[in-house]
């Protein structure tokens, strides 16, 4: 099944689990300015606001997990995907997959959003999955009821869900080097 699978996208160039919410706000805006400049990947096209405007949805996400019962351990997440979404390679220059079972991970520490957080929280309709955050048991049910969106919207024709995120508030599993 591919929902047993959280999957990590990301550019050879870099490695995995880079993420620019680790780093100070001067550097972060340093690294994604660079990647405009040099047009690099999907990344390149993020408005402005973008760092300010996920600074703010990652500490509602949060904050709405801590509710749920989650225990982050980290202050932002990792972002990875349930199940595999390949349209994902096409954000980088050089894009990879990287597979890691979720019973690697701990079940209070991932979250997930129907679709990516972005969009999730700021699209506005009224489909019953926005503004949500889901524990691994949760979104099992939320994909039994609507299926994975990077199955029945591959190519986003059909709106802003493209595939099912995992924010992963921890580290990766110990022996990553297994995984890659």
């Amino acid at each position: 099944m591919d929902y047993h699978y959280l999957f990590h996208y990301y550019d050879e160039s870099t490695g995995p689990f880079r993420n620019l919410s680790d780093l100070p706000p001067e550097s972060a805006e340093t690294v994604l300015r660079d990647i405009r400049e040099q047009k690099k990947g999907f990344a390149s096209q993020r408005s402005a606001d973008y760092l300010q405007i996920r600074h703010s949805l990652e500490q509602k996400a949060r904050d709405l997990f801590i509710a749920k019962g989650g225990q982050p351990v980290r202050q932002q997440p990792h972002y990875m995907t349930l199940g595999r979404c390949p349209w994902l390679l096409e954000w980088y220059p050089e894009g990879r997959e990287l597979a890691i079972p979720v019973a690697a991970f701990t079940p209070e520490r991932i979250s997930f959003t129907y679709g990516d957080l972005f969009p999730t929280m700021r699209y506005p309709d009224s489909k019953p999955y926005r503004e949500q955050v889901y524990t691994l048991q949760e979104i099992l049910e939320v994909v039994r009821e609507y299926g994975l969106p990077q199955k029945w919207n591959a190519t986003g024709d059909l709106g802003p869900e493209r595939y099912v995120e995992a924010q992963v508030w921890e580290e990766p599993p110990g022996l990553l080097q297994k995984y890659l």
